[in-house]
């Protein structure tokens, strides 16, 4: 017999199948077009580097160009309202970091929340970062650094790819551990501070092992690495926690993030390709011998590393006495 509720349970279930159907449907055929991924900092920097090479394998897996579209400044946060703000469809991915995790602390306000209004993708790889300084500068450790930036406090210059990034508070917990005194400078990104540390207009870097290349050619000097131990690529650096600043570990990350609405089905799709893309071997031999490491990831893990790197940076950036960016 049929009865009402039959009925009604019958169509409600006509009418959300479309639907369901509709949505795997877009997902399968995604990408339709051009994959944008956004990257806050400069060309030429470690983040770019590792964009480009994952995007070059993803284009191929997707049958679609993915462009790399740098847009820094604003502490990264340019980058992420680009995102936040775009079509929640899959064509528009933000290369984000450890700023996902640092935003609220750091700035007083936002326009979005970097938490609540991105949706985690993919984990693409985990690093340490090399300390570098220039050759001008009388120093060979990080010892003798310290040393030479407390006998001339406040005269030494922090450099880093912007306000907020984790080059930055790699190097503001650097200063506190370390009891020294530096005047930041921030740049649009690594490439650019590079440049400048080179003939010593600025006098230390933290930065991945994508720049290792600069040390290598006698162009900087690389004194320390953030890392708990050694880095395989290049174990005749000492780690900071070995060589001046006991306990002293800095790891930090890069992921991909969309707009928060975007359809789970596209995300799961985006994350199972990234995750191929990262253990190719091609891919695999070009990030190994820069210091990157990937791991394959579900979106929840990569959110759950979001949430914990929130609480922990929270205490440093308040550890530090930063005072809270406009």
């Amino acid at each position: 017999m049929m009865t009402r509720r039959w009925f009604n349970a019958t169509a409600s279930a006509a009418l959300f199948a479309p639907s369901v159907f509709a949505t795997r449907a877009r997902a399968q055929a995604w990408p339709t077009r051009a994959v944008r991924i956004i990257v806050p900092f400069a060309a030429g920097g470690p983040t770019d580097v590792i964009a480009r090479i994952v995007g070059e394998r993803l284009s191929k897996s997707w049958g679609q160009q993915v462009v790399i579209e740098n847009r820094p400044g604003g502490g990264t946060n340019i980058a992420n309202e680009i995102v936040v703000n775009s079509e929640p469809d899959g064509h528009t991915v933000l290369m984000g970091g450890q700023s996902q995790a640092t935003a609220r602390a750091l700035y007083r306000s936002l326009n979005y929340d970097p938490i609540r209004d991105l949706a985690p993708v993919a984990f693409i790889c985990g690093y340490s970062f090399f300390m570098f300084v220039p050759n001008s500068l009388p120093v060979k450790s990080v010892r003798e650094f310290i040393d030479y930036a407390k006998a001339n406090p406040g005269k030494l210059t922090l450099a880093s790819p912007g306000t907020g990034s984790s080059p930055h508070l790699c190097g503001e917990l650097f200063k506190h551990m370390a009891g020294i005194k530096m005047v930041h400078v921030p740049y649009r990104g690594a490439a650019p501070a590079m440049n400048d540390l080179i003939p010593g207009r600025v006098h230390l870097l933290f930065s991945g092992g994508a720049t290792l290349d600069n040390a290598r050619s006698g162009q900087v000097q690389a004194l320390g690495y953030t890392g708990a131990k050694r880095a395989a690529m290049a174990p005749e650096v000492p780690t900071i926690a070995e060589d001046g600043v006991p306990g002293f570990n800095v790891i930090s990350w890069y992921g991909f993030f969309v707009p928060v609405k975007t359809p789970r089905e596209i995300i799961m799709k985006m994350n199972a390709d990234t995750i191929a893309a990262l253990a190719d071997p091609s891919v695999q031999g070009r990030l190994l011998p820069l210091g990157y490491e990937s791991r394959p990831d579900a979106p929840e893990q990569v959110g759950a590393l979001v949430k914990s790197e929130a609480e922990l940076w929270a205490r440093v950036i308040k550890e530090a006495g930063m005072a809270p960016l406009d």
